[in-house]
């Protein structure tokens, strides 16, 4: 089978591109799919050039490489949309390439097929608007621009869920339950992320803790917070730091790594005294020195359609804390492998746990054992069976479509 894949890019370094990643290559080796991929950015994939096809039960990838746009985040996200729309056309006009199906990650294009669910705009933009002080902190014009921004989404969002010609496929229940609400699809398939249990586990975390926290020049006495994210707002930071601040008597860390702006959360960390105990890090492709660095993963988010760090965390037999706003909380038993905070804002709820969780080092060795034990449900085999079977079961449709309009 022939399918397009249309992402700006993919990487290990990012939860949304570390699962397309996986997706694509065990399509391509397992199914025999030769994969398109239009992309401006590809890393740690096995791609071919392009012009060559697959051999006959061999799968492959090949990149077609999208121009990137440099300038503020709107317009780059609307030169993608023209660029990669432009990219196929000459590709379908010139070069007669057909496709069985067009897969997308999220909002990448207003033709995708079948497109899989990370994350909902709207519901971002519902978070930005509660939040009275986002618009004041961020400064008038990135104000405007990501109001701009997520309307764009959000309208974008609103034209294509709703249309029952796209399917959909949510990483959660609380994503599909989210877009039967929002957009009244109650077709929704839920295909949980996976986890690489043989890159992320116990014995892997605890042979690179010792080079990973001495390289941060960190304490064996220190208690070590671990949050990996792109939106840290979202991800629940503000709580982690106001969590820390009423425990400053404790030697505790926290790492971030991702690609947000740390300027407000590094002033908000000073404002708090708690600043010395921040570490701002950008994301990387080798994720488990993150891991490996840490004593506890935290994430009380208000928003995640499902939370890879967090499922992956716990794959390395870290305890992990999140909120009933992350999909992956709907696998986490509370208090036996994982903790779900009853209110993701509660600081105090937060900051009584992490004290419990210090002073308790056998409550976190037997939560992280039954965590990496819980862990291996999330499979990235399983889920690409299972995104195959919906990708059969919608070329068969359209398929279907065509020869009744013909």
């Amino acid at each position: 089978m022939r399918l397009a894949a249309v992402s700006p890019f993919v990487d290990r370094r990012h939860g949304t591109e570390r699962a397309l990643a996986e997706l694509l290559e065990r399509l391509a080796a397992k199914h025999g799919c030769e994969i398109h991929l239009y992309a401006q950015r590809v890393e740690d994939l096995a791609i071919a050039k392009d012009g060559v096809s697959s051999a006959p039960g061999h799968g492959v990838i090949i990149w077609h490489k999208v121009p990137a746009i440099p300038g503020p985040h709107l317009l780059q996200f609307l030169a993608w949309l023209l660029l990669n729309s432009l990219w196929r056309a000459w590709d379908r006009a010139v070069r007669g390439l057909r496709f069985d199906l067009l897969l997308s990650p999220g909002i990448n294009c207003a033709d995708a097929e079948l497109i899989l669910v990370h994350a909902l705009f709207g519901r971002l933009r519902e978070l930005w608007r509660e939040d009275a002080n986002d618009a004041a902190r961020s400064g008038f014009l990135r104000g405007v621009h990501r109001r701009a921004y997520y309307a764009l989404l959000a309208g974008m969002e609103r034209r294509i869920y709703e249309d029952p010609n796209v399917a959909l496929a949510g990483v959660s229940q609380r994503t599909a339950t989210l877009l039967c609400e929002s957009f009244h699809r109650q077709d929704v398939r839920v295909i949980p992320n996976g986890v690489d249990t043989a890159r992320f586990s116990p014995v892997a975390r605890l042979a690179r803790r010792s080079e990973a926290r001495g390289r941060r020049e960190i304490r064996e006495t220190d208690f070590v917070l671990l949050l990996i994210g792109n939106d840290w707002r979202a991800k629940g930071l503000e709580t982690i730091l106001r969590a820390m601040s009423g425990i400053r008597d404790l030697p505790i860390l926290l790492i971030v790594a991702g690609d947000d702006s740390p300027g407000y959360f590094q002033e908000a960390a000073n404002s708090l005294g708690i600043s010395e105990r921040c570490r701002f890090e950008a994301p990387r492709q080798d994720v488990l020195d993150f891991y490996a660095a840490a004593d506890l993963y935290v994430s009380p988010s208000r928003e995640d359609s499902f939370g890879l760090p967090v499922a992956e965390a716990m794959a390395c037999g870290l305890p992990v804390i999140t909120s009933p706003f992350a999909g992956v909380s709907e696998g986490i038993q509370n208090g036996v492998d994982g903790f779900v905070l009853r209110d993701a804002r509660d600081e105090k709820e937060l900051a009584i746990l992490l004290e419990q969780l210090f002073r308790n080092p056998e409550m976190r060795q037997r939560v992280g054992e039954a965590a990496a034990n819980s862990a291996r449900q999330w499979s990235w085999d399983s889920n690409a069976e299972a995104l195959w079977r919906m990708i059969q079961d919608t070329v068969s449709k359209k398929r279907g479509t065509l020869l009744q309009t013909t």
